[in-house]
């Protein structure tokens, strides 16, 4: 892990403390420093694991004497009654983290769970890709699309300056994708940033050939049917090669589920963008165990 990213989880970690803790734990105060015990972190329900790292996090920053021994690592499917991780602290440690602890577990095992859902679906060697979006929880998408990786899925761009991405609105204001395309240029962004990809979204088969004209590196087809979508990646290929350019990368978003993802296998295309694996991942019960 970069130590930018420990750095960031550090900071989420502590503020998430802080929001749960605030002035104390009017509670736990029965419990005096010296009174030690142990837990268990223990699945209640199927899922992956993720967010370990965060979890070991909260104790650490409430006591430096924690012990946190992780049982399984991120990436690992566990079944009801797996132990997760084990913990050693002052009892008034284990209660006050306790929440948070699970809070964030839970929260990052269900994306997880369900990337994995979705890249299963897919099989083995359909060369296809699930990727994530930006539809992200404020301030926790370094979390989660970790989760997204650990299911077995893909990140898309992590923020604003990692891509350029023109989508629907940014296409309209323009004027259409041509012009949103030479507004790019002319802002200098192919001279400023050469190996930046960009993406171009296409809501008909005639804007994604569109985009393959205009030099896209990925051309994404949000809200189409099957068939206009094989019509789409003919149209993209065509268009490409009559313009001597590199066929782009072709990616669907839009109404994707599990059911759906068994249907667009067949399709001529490389990636599978599913906002749903941030923004409507059910939770994994966890509960944590004393003694």
């Amino acid at each position: 892990m970069r130590r930018s990213d420990r750095e960031r989880i550090r900071w989420i970690v502590r503020e998430a403390l802080a929001e749960d803790i605030r002035g104390g734990d009017v509670t736990s105060v029965i419990f005096g420093p010296e009174e030690k015990g142990r837990a268990r972190i223990v699945a209640k329900a199927p899922g992956v694991l993720s967010g370990m790292e965060a979890a070991c996090e909260v104790f650490r920053q409430l006591d430096s004497s924690s012990r946190f021994r992780a049982l399984m690592r991120d990436g690992q499917s566990f079944q009801p009654g797996c132990v997760l991780a084990e913990i050693s602290a002052p009892l008034a440690v284990l209660f006050m983290g306790e929440r948070t602890a699970l809070n964030f577990l839970q929260r990052l095992c269900g994306v997880a769970a369900l990337t994995r859902r979705m890249v299963e679906a897919l099989g083995p060697d359909s060369g296809i890709g699930i990727y994530d979006t930006r539809k992200t929880t404020p301030l926790l998408r370094l979390l989660e699309k970790r989760a997204v990786a650990d299911g077995g899925g893909h990140n898309h761009r992590f923020a604003l300056d990692d891509m350029a991405m023109l989508k629907d609105n940014h296409i309209d204001a323009a004027g259409g994708i041509t012009a949103a395309v030479e507004r790019l240029r002319g802002a200098g962004f192919f001279a400023r940033h050469p190996r930046l990809p960009l993406c171009i979204e296409a809501r008909s088969v005639t804007e994604a050939a569109e985009a393959a004209c205009c030099g896209a590196n990925i051309v994404m087809l949000d809200n189409m049917s099957m068939e206009q979508m094989r019509r789409a990646a003919r149209a993209i290929e065509c268009a490409a090669r009559d313009a001597e350019r590199s066929v782009p990368h072709i990616e669907v978003s839009g109404n994707v589920s599990v059911a759906r993802i068994k249907a667009l296998r067949a399709l001529p295309i490389d990636r599978i963008s599913v906002g749903a694996l941030t923004h409507s991942a059910p939770s994994i019960d966890l509960s944590m165990r004393f003694g």
